[in-house]
């Protein structure tokens, strides 16, 4: 597997394919995160972004191999595991957006409430938003494996599956992503917030699930 996801990460960084969700993520961050706002908030906001963004990423690790390439690799590794690395490629390159994003925006906001009452401890601010940032980070790559091959393999379904599924996941009542962010918002308003634990297992079982279905689905039609 070792090999497979450095097979994977490196056609991802030859391709240069990453740029486009990179470039268009921190174009949303300079937009919704500005020096000294509060950062739950900021926290939450750049949470959210990464949950389409993952997807995208999914969906360019799934398809980013030629036809021919891709038959080569499922004949030496079985098309399961081929398959698996590049959800794993994109679902790992995101975490570690997500972790610098955390970082960045702990450095940039202000420690405090919305109305600036009531101080916010940064450590606990920094897990609140690690966790929400991976939370959405998981559920972007379900939903990125869902709306992709092997499940759907024409283009124009899978791009309209993921930008539905993206803001159904960050809206729909009950959606780990959506308490997560709301966690923080609320927090951001009210000072008092706990990291969102559940809503982090709850998106990491999501996650593995739709994994499982799409690989053994791979598997099947490779």
């Amino acid at each position: 597997m070792t090999a497979l996801l450095r097979y994977q990460a490196a056609l991802l960084a030859r391709s240069q394919r990453w740029l486009a969700p990179l470039l268009l993520y921190v174009a949303v961050l300079a937009v919704g995160v500005q020096n000294g706002q509060p950062v739950l908030g900021s926290l939450g906001f750049a949470a959210a972004a990464l949950l389409p963004v993952t997807a995208w990423a999914v969906h360019l690790c799934v398809g980013q191999e030629p036809p021919a390439a891709r038959a080569i690799a499922s004949a030496a590794a079985g098309p399961r595991r081929v398959h698996l690395a590049a959800l794993l490629t994109a679902t790992g390159g995101a975490a570690v957006l997500a972790g610098v994003t955390t970082a960045v925006v702990l450095l940039v906001s202000s420690p405090a409430t919305d109305n600036g009452t009531q101080a916010v401890p940064r450590p606990a601010a920094a897990l609140a938003g690690l966790l929400a940032a991976l939370c959405c980070v998981l559920l972007g790559a379900a939903v990125g494996a869902l709306s992709t091959r092997p499940v759907l393999r024409r283009r124009g379904w899978s791009v309209a599956a993921a930008v539905l599924g993206s803001l159904l996941a960050l809206v729909t009542t009950g959606s780990p992503a959506r308490y997560a962010v709301t966690a923080l918002v609320t927090g951001s308003r009210t000072g008092t917030f706990d990291p969102p634990v559940l809503a982090s297992l709850g998106a990491a079982a999501s996650a593995g699930t739709a994994a499982f279905v799409v690989c053994r689905l791979a598997a099947r039609r490779g």
